[in-house]
């Protein structure tokens, strides 16, 4: 038996540099920092700590995770949480979104084996049929979809996300003035209060925004939402050149090659030039790869 097994086992529900906040299986709240130097749990990590006083805990050891959602830079790793069951990406009509963007917090997610889902908010407003538009080879790679106004139509919005956001770890990402908050606050009756009361815990209110933050949407604690600051780049450099495709699924899709280890980009005889060709991979898709293919082929070590 492990030595850490005799600890309480937590649930990292926020972080800020050296201290955590862990939730134990009863739903009691801790401000823990590791063992020693090195400082490398993340939101949604399951722990072993060791409870110091009424409200403070050491953490000892980390659990080992069914996956890890991050990005990758030329410079540094950045980690957006662990143990999820799903990431839902939520793009808007207003501001028009990047595809690129979007693409890439795929290709992470699928390289991660975390199922992903879309969804459309303000489809109220008058471009709404253009972001369909760019969406639409998307929905045709069969990823599920959903179109709220999140503002406009508060209920019908919860009602289309709530059947598959129950019982689940959902990720939300998305650029700002998407709606994420507005997402959150729909969804978490307290959500400011969880908010409040984590930040009193810390003591640091003010970076309320830049942390990732785990919100429970019942009171059985079976449904959560975690949430993360808005970002400008999303590196994949996690990711080997040679597999980027794996992780497209319409590029996967269509990758029947003379070669076995055809770019996609050059060769004679590939079945994904030639299903661009033909319309079956969208054109911006395409373009996206070798962008990324282009900055995964740079990297150095």
């Amino acid at each position: 038996m492990s030595k850490f097994q005799g600890l309480d086992l937590g649930l990292v529900v926020r972080g800020h540099g050296r201290h955590y906040i862990v939730e134990d299986t009863e739903g009691r709240r801790f401000v823990c920092h590791p063992r020693g130097k090195k400082s490398d749990a993340v939101v949604g990590d399951r722990v072993r700590f060791a409870e110091a006083s009424a409200d403070e805990g050491v953490i000892e050891a980390v659990e080992p995770r069914r996956n890890l959602l991050f990005r990758q830079d030329e410079w540094k790793t950045k980690s957006f949480a662990a143990n999820l069951d799903q990431l839902l990406v939520l793009v808007a009509v207003e501001p028009v979104f990047s595809e690129s963007q979007l693409a890439r917090a795929l290709i992470s997610a699928e390289s991660a084996g975390i199922r992903a889902a879309i969804a459309l908010n303000k489809t109220d407003l008058p471009g709404a049929a253009a972001a369909r538009e760019r969406l639409a080879p998307y929905r045709a790679m069969g990823l599920t979809m959903f179109e709220v106004a999140l503002k406009a139509d508060p209920d019908g919005s919860r009602a289309t996300l709530q059947a598959w956001l129950q019982g689940q770890r959902s990720f939300v990402m998305g650029p700002s003035g998407t709606g994420k908050s507005t997402l959150i606050n729909l969804l978490v009756q307290d959500a400011q209060a969880q908010v409040g009361d984590i930040s009193q815990a810390l003591n640091s209110g003010r970076h309320t925004t830049t942390t990732t933050q785990w919100y429970w949407t019942d009171g059985s604690r079976q449904t959560a939402l975690i949430d993360s600051p808005g970002f400008q780049e999303f590196g994949l450099r996690q990711i080997d050149a040679a597999e980027l495709w794996r992780f497209m699924p319409d590029l996967r899709e269509h990758a029947e090659c003379r070669f076995h280890n055809c770019s996609h980009i050059h060769e004679p005889g590939c079945g994904v030039r030639s299903a661009v060709e033909q319309g079956l991979i969208s054109a911006s898709r395409y373009r996206i790869y070798g962008e990324i293919l282009e900055e995964l082929q740079r990297k150095t070590w």
